[in-house]
């Protein structure tokens, strides 16, 4: 690693990555996907608290509506870059290089970090859920080092030592996203930052309300499909004919908007928030906008099943794709875990914090 001011990286427009996705066939093959956008420039995304994270999370938004396994691996490169830029580092690899950020710690699955006398480290272990393992070049792993400390290493992927396995995913959901299991058996890497240093930044709690509009995303896919269908058996507007409309399709529509109006706000409000605060984790607002946005993905999961029936499931491929995904996808929050916590932030709350 070499060291760098935590700079903001050049914006990408969305109407770069717009013409990238439209190029891309459905359903895409997420690390080609990935490298188109990485080629094209499209990684270079506002840094999280610059003062365009509602953009960064428009382009991640963007992304998802294509393809939740895509933008599985998008959000974890563009991750890994703003992890880089928080602790003031640049990545020592060369142009066009796709990174995951793999840092799941489920308890059967612990990866040592070894440090060696030129400054470089080993990893040994397996790493669970390693997404994009087969098309990415390189990872930042979380590992544990001989003091117990949590750490954060770099490490190219094309390496002996290093060995992706065919196991450790069984779901049909997200299958394309390849989150399979990583064998290290002292694989070369560089250790990033401090011990810690991952989880104590504000960018960790930053970051994982960019998933949630990740999952905003794919909720914009199913309900636009749920307001097409609406629209192609409404009357004209203005109009009442009960031969054409549905009622309950038109009631389902009503109250998904409405979801996805609250979620839409809690996330801007998020970003704005962040990007007021940058050096604060914004703990309570990035907790909110992930569970905001898990309530909406139940509301909007559960209506458009009900006002749109098998039809689309079984005809629409991508609606399907998006259906089956985005339940998989957002069992990234910790369902009354998170939850719990988040009482845990308004309990300490020296006011009640819902003034309007």
């Amino acid at each position: 690693m070499t060291s760098r001011p935590a700079l903001l990286l050049p914006s990408a427009p969305l109407a770069a990555i717009r013409r990238i996705l439209a190029e891309v066939a459905e359903p895409p093959d997420p690390g080609m996907a990935l490298r188109r956008l990485v080629d094209a420039g499209c990684d270079h995304l506002p840094l999280p608290g610059s003062g365009a994270t509602l953009a960064r999370w428009q382009a991640l938004a963007c992304v998802a509506a294509m393809d939740l396994s895509l933008v599985k691996l998008y959000e974890g490169h563009t991750d890994a870059l703003a992890i880089f830029a928080e602790l003031g580092l640049a990545p020592d690899s060369p142009a066009g290089s796709r990174w995951g950020v793999w840092c799941a710690e489920p308890p059967d699955y612990r990866v040592a970090l070894l440090p060696q006398p030129d400054g470089t480290a080993r990893l040994r272990g397996v790493k669970a859920w390693c997404s994009g393992a087969a098309t990415i070049s390189h990872a930042l792993v979380s590992a544990w080092d001989p003091a117990g400390e949590p750490r954060l290493a770099a490490v190219a992927l094309h390496q002996p030592g290093v060995k992706v396995t065919n196991e450790g995913w069984h779901a049909v959901g997200m299958r394309a996203s390849d989150s399979v299991n990583v064998v290290f058996d002292d694989a070369v890497c560089q250790p990033v930052g401090a011990p810690s240093a991952y989880v104590n930044r504000p960018g960790f709690l930053h970051g994982g309300a960019g998933v949630a509009a990740c999952w905003y995303g794919a909720l914009t896919r199913i309900a636009s499909t749920l307001q097409a269908a609406t629209a192609a058996g409404a009357a004209p507007s203005g109009t009442a004919n009960t031969q054409t409309e549905n009622p309950h399709r038109l009631a389902h529509l009503g109250a998904v908007d409405v979801a996805m109006a609250q979620a839409r706000a809690v996330l801007r409000d998020t970003a704005t928030l962040i990007d007021a605060n940058p050096a604060d984790s914004c703990a309570l607002a990035c907790a909110r906008a992930r569970l905001a946005v898990e309530a909406t993905a139940s509301e909007v999961l559960t209506r458009a099943g009900r006002a749109l029936g098998a039809g689309p499931l079984c005809r629409d491929a991508g609606f399907a794709q998006v259906m089956a995904d985005l339940p998989v996808f957002i069992r990234q929050s910790h369902a009354e875990r998170d939850q719990a916590a988040l009482g845990r932030l308004v309990c300490n709350q020296e006011e009640p914090p819902w003034q309007l």
